[in-house]
């Protein structure tokens, strides 16, 4: 799902909205192993239709399933899914908190963007790691945003004490606990070690050919995150 958004250039908030719709649909309703990439494409119909002024395909996404999915299965899976999730589509993700703590940073303006960005892929992230499943919100954005000006600093050699007091003052913006902040910035950044570990692996087994033309384009690609 998340090369798929990738893939098509989605918004942000596309990828995360439909694993919101996907795990809500999940713990409700029993389904079938068979039924999971039927369940991804409409989550994801349905997301790019709230949030992209041209969203997605029925027929575009039946072709990223090598046409296992019907245009036909799709629309009526949608209808499915919308009276599970009782038509509640106006889900809150840790997006929506991305900008009000980056206003409140004592940052230049010149260096919110890559902030931003790091932000984001740490985002996209959390949201394939079920671990993460019992985070608020606004908890993944804090610790995502925390997490990207942790390696930003460490690029920057600042000093401890400075990347300490960031995290206090995050803590602050949003009235999070310090130790609960710091315990989910570190899940974070375990999880961007371990998928780095399996970029550099699948980097070593196919040839230099196949690796160049997999070179990094996308804002949420962890190879432009720095730690």
């Amino acid at each position: 799902m998340l090369e798929v958004c990738e893939e098509q250039k989605c918004e942000e908030e596309v990828f995360s909205l439909a694993m919101n719709y996907l795990d809500r649909f999940l713990a409700g309703v029993p389904t079938l192993k068979t039924h999971l990439q039927l369940l991804g494409a409409v989550c994801m119909f349905l997301a790019s239709k709230l949030k992209e002024s041209s969203p997605l395909t029925a027929q575009k996404l039946c072709v990223y399933t090598d046409n296992a999915v019907t245009p036909h299965e799709l629309l009526e899976w949608e209808l499915v899914v919308l009276g599970k999730l009782k038509w509640n589509l106006a889900a809150v993700t840790p997006h929506d908190f991305v900008e009000h703590i980056l206003r409140k940073l004592p940052q230049q303006p010149e260096t919110l963007p890559r902030i931003r960005k790091h932000a984001q892929t740490f985002i996209a992230l959390c949201a394939t790691d079920f671990k993460f499943s019992t985070y608020l919100p606004s908890m993944i954005a804090t610790g995502s945003v925390a997490a990207a000006l942790r390696g930003l600093q460490q690029q920057e050699e600042e000093e401890e004490e400075e990347a300490s007091a960031l995290t206090q003052l995050l803590a602050r913006i949003t009235n999070t606990d310090v130790d609960c902040l710091k315990a989910c910035q570190e899940q974070i950044e375990a999880v961007l070690l371990d998928s780095l570990q399996q970029l550099g692996q699948e980097q070593r087994e196919p040839p230099e050919s196949e690796v160049e033309a997999d070179a990094a384009t996308t804002p949420t690609d962890v190879r432009d995150v720095d730690l």
